[in-house]
């Protein structure tokens, strides 16, 4: 919800959604560290419950700090409006809520993280929900997959953990032709390497605990909605398109049009399934999103320079960087990612398994942990913690193999990464 589609993309990360607060003049988004609102009356209260006015009722639902949030992200992916909550599986969660009834299943991409995909495999089933997962490389087998009860396609731009690019166009003209929203994952790219929307995507989900904030420090997540989707064509959406109960037969679609998903996340996914995310932890994002487009342009040119020196090094065996030139995907590089390639990406030792755990427990600057999108390199090896799950099959299909190592390249000196590298490739080999 921006009003400043002119601005660049170094301008709005740091004014968009942001004005100084009209009580104190404070130039730095306050934190609105509070649960309720006082309503100016009775009337206003009842217009608030009512969705007929646009204003703050209770932290869980809406609050001035996360909404500055909220807007800024909106803005850097070039979306009507968006929803944060507590965490990027809340994210996920949120976004299929208004898509999705029991029987009614998305198809996805078989190279997903592997917590989602055990989210998908396992969790969803307790609401009645499936996923049919499918090589999205191959557009026929996606095709194929979608029937009558599909509610949605889902993909990560950049594929964690192989750093794998998704063809964004070919798949949303497969979402279209069969009426179903495409949801992008662009936690890996950030909106400064890739705006899904720009390609056709219906709705963009975020960790904003990755490349948003940047620091690992706090966990969120974010719904972006396009506002380009029609969800009254069909009558496969009813939760949007159909009366609501709740609000007096309201009609979300109808109603607010463009912000429909946007305004149905925070009026009933906010209001009852209560992934709320917390002031402080917005504030925290905020200040982070403010040097975004500085931290991904460093950790995509370190990210090259590492990638570069594993693939020569005759201790590695294959190197997944889609920024290589090697790589299947680099020819996607310059339409979907065109400000790089990130800097996420897996390589194979040639020891195993065993090499890969020596390797991993030698390193001194790469810190061993489950995350990415830090400003500190990260390093994990897949097979044995976030991909531990999965069956051999998955791990395979999602490039978590028992010889892959993952790795995080941060904003550190590349010099002093590759040193570091070197070394504990040789005590791994020892």
């Amino acid at each position: 919800m921006t009003d400043q589609p002119t601005y660049g993309f170094d301008t709005m990360q740091i004014h968009a959604g942001a004005r100084p607060d009209p009580a104190t003049g404070a130039r730095q988004t306050p934190i609105y560290q509070t649960t309720a609102y006082v309503f100016k009356d009775a009337e206003h209260a009842a217009a608030l419950f009512n969705l007929q006015e646009v204003g703050f009722i209770y932290s869980r639902l809406t609050n001035p700090t996360i909404a500055v949030l909220q807007e800024r992200i909106a803005a850097l992916e070039g979306g009507a409006g968006a929803v944060c909550c507590a965490s990027g599986h809340g994210a996920q969660i949120m976004s299929l809520f208004p898509l999705m009834q029991p029987g009614c299943n998305i198809v996805s991409s078989n190279r997903l993280y592997g917590g989602t995909v055990t989210q998908f495999s396992r969790t969803i089933h307790r609401f009645g929900w499936r996923a049919n997962f499918v090589d999205t490389e191959d557009l026929d087998a996606v095709e194929a997959a979608i029937d009558d009860n599909t509610r949605a396609l889902f993909c990560e731009s950049i594929a964690n953990p192989g750093g794998y690019i998704s063809d964004l166009d070919e798949l949303a003209k497969i979402a279209d032709r069969n009426g179903i929203p495409l949801i992008v994952d662009n936690t890996s790219a950030s909106p400064y390497l890739c705006r899904p929307i720009e390609h056709g995507a219906t709705l963009v989900v975020h960790s904003t605990t990755k490349y948003l904030t940047g620091n690992g420090t706090v966990t969120g997540g974010a719904i972006v909605d396009s506002g380009n989707f029609d969800w009254s064509a069909s009558d496969k959406f009813p939760s949007l398109s159909q009366p609501e109960p709740a609000y007096h037969g309201l009609k979300f679609h109808e109603t607010f049009g463009s912000l429909a998903f946007t305004f149905h996340g925070i009026a009933i996914g906010l209001r009852d399934l209560g992934m709320t995310m917390n002031p402080q932890g917005a504030h925290y994002t905020l200040l982070g999103i403010e040097t975004l487009s500085l931290r991904m342009q460093k950790h995509v040119d370190n990210a090259i320079k590492v990638a570069s020196w594993l693939e020569n090094d005759p201790r590695v065996e294959f190197v997944t960087y889609a920024g290589l030139p090697s790589s299947p995907y680099y020819s996607r590089i310059a339409k979907i990612c065109p400000n790089g390639a990130g800097a996420l990406f897996t390589f194979a030792i040639k020891g195993g398994y065993d090499s890969c755990v020596k390797f991993v427990d030698n390193l001194d600057i790469f810190s061993h942990v489950a995350n990415l999108g830090d400003a500190r390199s990260l390093v994990i090896h897949s097979a044995s913690t976030t991909h531990r799950q999965l069956t051999a099959e998955q791990q395979k299909a999602a490039g978590a193999e028992p010889n892959v190592v993952r790795l995080s390249i941060g904003i550190e000196d590349a010099n002093d990464l590759i040193a570091d590298l070197d070394q504990a490739l040789q005590k791994s080999a020892s």
